[in-house]
């Protein structure tokens, strides 16, 4: 690669790279434009964005700081080889085709494809051609990129936090540090695949399970507009967690958060799961709107201790897009747990109709609420014979 060609990769004009070079920033350089010294100009260029100083950076250099030549070993950087013409020919997609699959897997590079880009793009055209549709490709695509991309930044954050900081306490140089994370992650590196891979066997058996269940339980509505799922939709947080925040202070109301999340997910029923968190809170979603709201009383009585849980339940049809639910029911269950104070469950109408015998619904108001036109009935919903429970501001 040429001096005009590296710059171009790195997004500098091709006299601040030779600056770069001269100021013995980028040691990697000797002669040539290797991938490594490749990568440590990109990463110097990251650096300047920021607005570090060329003395700021060549002493992080100087003191094994910016050790990133160990990265491009372990991982084996590439350069891109092929254009988009190229993976046409390759793949039989057509060039906005491969844009859009590019964008959706992250990868952003505009000069090109790597080797094992390419072998992506193959691998999605042989799913294309066993008949799944695109729409749907593109978005399990996005899904793959979005929760392989919090894996990753889930290792590395936590790799620094109990094994970076510990040896930085005990004195430990950056160099040594960088040796720590290579050897730590070589050896980790072959065993997360395997696990990734059981991982997901286990879940997509599951849920192959509960679709199949939910298919001949549920009412099959031919009018319901493609992409849209019923489903019994859940918001739960923490009544006064700012208050404890304040209170207690952060590390400790960030445990309480920890622990509730873990609890939520310890007791949901075998058809429901964890969409999401929210800040304290949690989004679920469940193909069983009775199960579900059973769910969320017995857990109210699990948690005694303040801050307490405050939950809504709704159920209806959503959107499904990218692993995730969107739509007016959505918006209604979060509207309705806005209303709920600490302690308390609260259900809306079509919950109440779906529900059997183990709970009883008081009702409280018709409410306009936020953003829509129509009224809602909103129940308190506890178990059946039961005392009111005590509230929570």
């Amino acid at each position: 690669m040429t001096g005009d060609q590296a710059a171009a990769a790195v997004g500098v004009t091709p006299g601040t790279l030779r600056r770069w070079v001269r100021e013995r920033l980028i040691p990697q350089y000797r002669g040539e434009w290797s991938t490594p010294a490749l990568s440590q100009a990109r990463l110097v260029a990251r650096l300047r964005e920021r607005g570090h100083t060329l003395a700021e950076i060549r002493r992080a250099g100087e003191d094994g700081r910016l050790a990133f030549s160990h990265v491009a070993d372990l991982f084996g950087v590439e350069e891109p080889v092929y254009t988009v013409a190229d993976a046409t020919r390759e793949t039989g997609l057509d060039p906005q085709l491969v844009e859009r699959i590019k964008l959706s897997l992250g990868l952003r590079d505009s000069r090109g494809l790597t080797k094992e880009e390419l072998e992506l793009l193959r691998y999605v055209a042989a799913v294309l051609d066993a008949g799944l549709p695109l729409e749907a490709l593109l978005q399990l695509t996005r899904v793959y990129s979005q929760a392989v991309s919090q894996i990753a930044d889930a290792e590395v954050r936590l790799v620094h936090l109990y094994v970076h900081e510990p040896l930085m306490r005990s004195g430990s140089s950056a160099a040594e540090m960088a040796d720590e994370l290579v050897e730590l992650t070589g050896d980790l590196l072959p065993l997360a695949s395997p696990m990734l891979d059981q991982l997901h066997r286990r879940m997509l058996g599951h849920f192959i399970e509960q679709d199949i269940v939910g298919h001949m339980e549920a009412e099959l509505q031919s009018s319901a507009e493609a992409g849209r799922m019923r489903v019994a939709i859940a918001f739960a947080d923490l009544a006064g967690y700012t208050r404890l925040t304040e209170e207690a202070g952060e590390l400790h109301a960030l445990d309480v958060v920890e622990r509730f999340t873990e609890a939520v997910v310890a007791t949901l029923p075998e058809d429901a799961r964890m969409v999401k968190t929210i800040g304290d809170g949690v989004m679920i979603v469940g193909s069983d709107p009775a199960a579900l709201a059973v769910w969320a009383v017995g857990f109210q009585r699990l948690h005694t201790d303040r801050p307490r849980p405050r939950i809504a339940v709704h159920y209806g049809y959503a959107l499904y897009r990218d692993a995730d639910y969107y739509g007016r029911e959505v918006n209604i269950a979060a509207r309705v747990a806005a209303r709920a104070a600490g302690g308390e469950v609260l259900v809306t109408r079509p919950i109440v109709e779906a529900s059997g015998s183990e709970l009883e619904f008081e009702r409280i108001a018709e409410v306009r609420l936020k953003g829509f036109k129509g009224p809602t009935e909103i129940f308190l919903a506890r178990p059946r014979g039961e005392r009111p429970p005590e509230v929570v501001s």
